[in-house]
């Protein structure tokens, strides 16, 4: 069984247009995960919505899971005074470290980091379409086909799928990271930003840090077997021999 997967957007909709290049030329039409964070940090967060909900729309076979950023997106626009239990209490979405500020200019709304909350949030109510709104709040926090769960941040270890709550599978860091016990199937997951698309004995963290200049991975996975696309063609990922809670492969220090 075939899947295509690719990491954390944030943004960039050129970079979205290149992997889905990539994906078309290694030539099969099997389903296309995206594993979350299509908002936040990068130039066109609005241009990488409307891109995804319009390909689902005309019939793509693409699965698009939320990650902890689009969350923070749509509960911002349900109430600005709202704070995601994942995010630090001195944290807002809006914080320029966050990132919202980006993804509201991107629909129109000037300066959103500077100026009262409450002016933002009415324009933004109106600058964001209902269809992006729809879209975002109907995605999915998990996804499995074959041999692969398909999730944004990762899992609680030893706790089962439908269990797993729905702040664990867009936020979690540890204890996940540093876990090395079967999960049952492979973990395909973002939100660590690392340098490239790595695999472990029981996860394949696909986060290759586009939202900081880095590129956005692209995969296609068989069983357990994973390769990379590149404009050469495929690149076999082997297992590394780094410990998985190992940090010397992160690009920066974890993003929020």
């Amino acid at each position: 069984m075939k899947t295509y997967a690719i990491g954390d957007i944030h943004g960039h909709l050129d970079l979205l247009h290149r992997a889905h290049g990539l994906i078309e030329a290694d030539g099969s039409d099997a389903p296309i995960v995206h594993i979350g964070d299509l908002v936040d940090r990068g130039p066109d967060s609005r241009g990488v919505v409307e891109h995804l909900r319009a390909g689902i729309a005309s019939g793509r076979d693409w699965i698009v899971l939320k990650g902890n950023h689009d969350r923070m997106f749509e509960a911002f626009l349900g109430d600005p005074k709202s704070h995601d239990p994942g995010l630090r209490p001195d944290l807002s979405w809006l914080h320029p470290r966050l990132g919202g500020g980006g993804t509201l200019a991107s629909y129109g709304v000037a300066n959103a980091s500077d100026r009262p909350v409450a002016a933002v949030h009415e324009e933004a109510l109106a600058a964001v379409p209902q269809s992006h709104r729809d879209f975002i709040r109907g995605l999915p926090y998990s996804h499995r086909r074959g041999d692969a769960i398909f999730v944004h941040a990762g899992i609680r270890p030893g706790v089962k799928m439908e269990y797993q709550t729905e702040d664990d599978l867009c936020w979690i860091r540890e204890p996940f990271l540093s876990d090395q016990t079967e999960h049952g199937a492979l973990i395909v997951h973002g939100h660590t930003a690392i340098d490239t698309a790595t695999l472990y004995n029981n996860r394949l963290n696909l986060d290759s840090s586009a939202a900081y200049g880095g590129p956005l991975s692209a995969v296609v996975i068989e069983g357990r077997d994973v390769w990379l696309l590149t404009p050469e063609g495929r690149k076999p990922l082997t297992v590394t021999a780094r410990q998985p809670g190992q940090t010397a492969l992160l690009r920066r220090p974890p993003k929020a």
